[in-house]
């Protein structure tokens, strides 16, 4: 009973915080001169992810154990994998679900098609590079990690630097913390965001250690928790965001954020997993690597047609739904 209410508990601390996150990162773009889409896939993306990132530095360089560094490998993987199929999923049926509240009498999914393909593009050749270092053993192998940081490096310039066809500055609420102020100062939008993405990392943290209670609770094998439940819960916080911007009707804003933390995901994390351990994939990783790699086609086909309806974002969830029933049949319950 106490770990349910602590996983209820969390998973409501995490949404009430990523309503004050959301509002706070609009205000931020805005006074940085941001459009939506560098709003989302820089800003939000990057506050959302660093806590995923600390996980995966603290498994594979304080970790300690070869567990440990298996953890933060496996973390590397998982997150894009749920990104990729789940959270693109939640954004196409929630989009779907709202269209009548949100006065529109049509399911298209009003983006910049062509920015969300490139990056998938993007995403993809880096996610294949990073799967085909797994293959491989050679001694100069971590220095290759920095190639991965200047990757991300690159994409973020290119964000700022690119345009926005339909920024949403006309779409801004007032921030939360300063309700009447037409224009909020810097300082209480950094509060507010700080604050938030304070509550929204330990609210996780207390999530996946109640996932984790639930699963030994359940007699579920370490590799299903540690690959199949986990990562969904780490990639909450950036789902969450994605709810909240579809129900405001903000697509632009919630797929930026996906798909800018899914370039995170591709980058960072592995940058400090292949520093720090030999970053050799077994079968489990790499069926994780295969079923990603076809989420990220499917999407960078629908998104390269320019007119994506709603419902067509949802069937990528059955590729998670592939690899859950291959996790419990190799592992078993």
């Amino acid at each position: 009973m106490l770990t349910a209410f602590y996983f209820l508990l969390s998973a409501g601390a995490i949404y009430v915080a990523c309503e004050y996150f959301v509002n706070a990162v609009e205000w931020l773009g805005h006074k940085l001169g941001l459009g939506a889409t560098a709003t989302g896939t820089v800003l939000a993306a990057f506050g959302t992810a660093l806590p995923e990132s600390a996980v995966t530095f603290v498994a594979v360089v304080f970790g300690g154990t070869a567990k440990a560094r298996d953890i933060g490998v496996g973390a590397a993987l998982g997150g894009p994998l749920v990104l990729a199929t789940l959270a693109y999923a939640v954004v196409g049926g929630a989009l779907w679900l709202n269209r009548r509240r949100l006065g529109r009498n049509d399911r298209r999914v009003r983006v910049d098609h062509a920015r969300l393909a490139r990056d998938q593009a993007w995403f993809l050749g880096i996610f294949i590079v990073k799967c085909g270092l797994g293959l491989v053993v050679f001694a100069f192998k971590p220095w290759l990690g920095v190639l991965f940081l200047a990757a991300y490096a690159g994409y973020v310039w290119g964000e700022i630097r690119a345009g926005d066809t339909a920024p949403e500055d006309e779409l801004l609420e007032p921030l939360k913390f300063q309700p009447h102020a037409h224009d909020p100062g810097m300082a209480r939008v950094m509060l507010q965001a700080s604050l938030a993405l304070a509550v929204i990392a330990l609210a996780s943290r207390v999530f996946v250690a109640q996932l984790d209670a639930i699963g030994l609770a359940l007699h579920l094998a370490p590799h299903v928790v540690a690959l199949l439940l986990s990562p969904v819960a780490t990639e909450l916080p950036e789902t969450v965001n994605a709810l909240i911007w579809v129900r405001q009707g903000k697509e632009r804003l919630a797929l930026a954020n996906i798909s800018g933390a899914m370039m995170i995901q591709a980058t960072v994390p592995s940058a400090l997993a292949i520093f720090a351990t030999p970053w050799h994939f077994d079968t489990t990783l790499l069926v994780a690597g295969a079923l990603t790699a076809l989420a990220i086609v499917y999407l960078w086909r629908l998104f390269r047609r320019g007119s994506v309806d709603a419902l067509q974002l949802m069937p990528v969830s059955l590729l998670y739904g592939v690899f859950a029933g291959w996790m419990i049949w190799r592992f078993g319950a």
